[in-house]
Order: structure tokens, then C-alpha cells, then sequence
């Protein structure tokens, strides 16, 4: 059969479609978090409504802006062109059960309102970018309450100022990965000081012997400290190659 112009063009398109469905299919989903609140559930209830059910937080506003879009239940944007990712929490990503409901939970609180951030001082940026903070509404912690209200998990990644299990209760969704760390004293399980057996890189996600020379050479804004290997491992670290911890 003679290959002609019209059939190169025929399995151009067809390539082009092939690729476009293989990306819908391998599109990003997330840590696969999802809920089932039906997101009418907050249709008729007021901001008011919402927040008198919390407590003020013991955080504090270091910086305030107009909130412009809400991306999804962990992310919104700012008048002053930052984008925002709320520490220590996770809402199921687009097109996942859950996206609309913690989604427009968000817009309820934040949308075309002032909002405050703490910013957590520990690691102020993901790599995205994206600012690290608390969002604070009327005195109230945003990402408590997604955590409290169940559309959000824990995702506890340090080095944090903040101790998301803090703001959990019976509601709240806890990977099992973090279930050991969870139920131990947060004074125990990490420090800042240079006390532990085993040195974590944030930014590598692996953990080393403190006298390995990989670990030496972790940057002290990117290190935390642990003194069980047991602990590191339940928090997803990787165990370095080099000294086998």
C-alpha cells in the first residue's frame, strides 16, 4: 500500500489523541485521599455558622491579603500574587470524590475575603513554590477545621513549626503511614537540637547514621532529627544507601 500525505496526517491525529488519553489516564492524583461529604452539606449554613463551632487558634497572623481563587481545598491565591498551600493538610485533588466539597468549603470561608497566614517558619515554600501556612479566618484556623470537619487528611511533612495531629479528632483522616508517629509525644519522636541518632533530609527524603557524611552534609534548614529508626521509616523516610541505618 503507497503511503500518502492523507495517511501521515490520519496517524498524526491519531498519535495526538492516543497521547492526549494517555495523560488523562496517568493524570496526577494525588496521595488518593477522598471523602464522601456531599458538598450541599454547607450550601445553607453561613460563615457564622461554621466558624462558631472553633476555638480562636494560638496562631498568629504575620501577614493579610484578599483572598482571589480558591485552586482547590488546600490551595487558594492572594491579591499580592502569592499562592498559598495550607500546611499540614490534604483535600482530594480534581476530579477525585471530595474535590467539590472541600472545595467550595474553602471558597465559603476565604473567597473575596481577608485572610491571615501564619507562615510556617520552619520551611516557609513547597517546591511548587507555593507559600506554607496556616490560613486564618475571623480568628479561626482554616486547616483545622478541614481537618476536624473531614474533608482533609494529615499530611505532617518536616521540617513544620506546626504539629497537624494536634488538630485532628474523630473526623480526621490519618495515613497509616503516620499512625505509629500520630500516638507518640511530638517531644520525643523529633527534635531540633542535635540530639538524635539519625538525621532526615526533608528535601532528599532520606535518613542517615548521624555520623555518616551524607547526613553531615544534609543543610540545617533541610534536617530533622530522629532518635528511633522506627520513626524516620514511619514517616516515609528512605534509608541512605551508603550507611545502611
Amino acid at each position: 500500500m503507497t503511503i500518502t500525505k492523507k495517511h501521515i496526517i490520519s496517524i498524526f491525529f491519531i498519535l495526538i489523541i492516543a497521547i492526549g488519553t494517555i495523560s488523562v489516564v496517568s493524570a496526577y492524583a494525588g496521595t488518593g485521599f477522598t471523602h464522601d461529604i456531599p458538598f450541599s452539606k454547607y450550601r445553607d449554613k453561613s460563615v457564622s455558622d461554621i466558624l462558631n463551632n472553633y476555638e480562636d487558634t494560638e496562631c498568629h497572623v504575620e501577614e493579610s491579603a484578599i483572598c482571589t481563587q480558591v485552586v482547590d481545598g488546600d490551595t487558594i491565591y492572594l491579591d499580592n500574587g502569592d499562592k498559598v498551600r495550607f500546611v499540614g493538610v490534604n483535600t482530594p485533588e480534581r476530579g477525585v470524590e471530595g474535590y467539590i466539597a472541600s472545595k467550595n468549603f474553602v471558597q465559603k470561608l476565604c473567597l473575596n475575603k481577608k485572610v491571615g497566614l501564619d507562615i510556617d517558619n520552619a520551611k516557609n515554600k513547597d517546591k511548587y513554590g507555593r507559600i506554607l501556612a496556616v490560613v486564618i479566618v475571623d480568628g479561626k484556623s482554616v486547616n483545622e477545621m478541614l481537618l476536624k470537619e473531614g474533608l482533609a487528611e494529615i499530611m505532617y511533612i518536616p521540617p513544620s513549626e506546626f504539629y497537624p495531629f494536634d488538630w485532628a479528632n474523630n473526623s480526621t483522616h490519618i495515613p497509616e503511614s503516620y499512625n505509629t508517629y500520630a500516638h507518640t509525644q511530638k517531644d520525643t519522636s523529633s527534635n531540633s537540637d542535635n540530639s538524635g541518632n539519625y538525621i532526615g533530609n526533608s528535601n532528599s527524603g532520606k535518613f542517615h547514621k548521624s555520623t555518616c557524611k551524607w547526613g553531615q552534609k544534609t543543610a540545617e534548614h533541610n534536617r530533622i532529627y530522629f532518635k528511633d529508626r522506627n520513626l524516620a521509616v514511619s514517616q516515609g523516610y528512605k534509608p541512605c544507601k551508603v550507611c545502611n541505618p
